[in-house]
């Protein structure tokens, strides 16, 4: 499964518009074929994929808590 939200570009300005808080977020291609999620704090966790990664394409969830944003994983994956 994956996350019941609109794709928008993964870029500098989808990190700057993530929360500074608990979350589980989707990276996808540039068709929006989902390439894997990961869970932590939304911006810090983006701002690495970013550097690193090669997704074009972002989603999040922002949660209450890590334990919060675990079980949307568990949920959602």
């Amino acid at each position: 499964m994956s996350l019941r939200k609109q794709w928008r570009e993964f870029d500098r300005g989808a990190v700057g518009a993530a929360p500074d808080r608990y979350g589980v977020y989707e990276l996808g291609d540039a068709e929006g074929t989902s390439l894997g999620y990961g869970v932590g704090v939304l911006r810090d966790e983006l701002k690495e994929e970013l550097a690193y990664g090669d997704a074009a394409k972002v989603r999040w969830v922002a949660a209450e808590s890590r334990e919060h944003a675990e079980r949307l994983a568990d949920e959602a994956f």
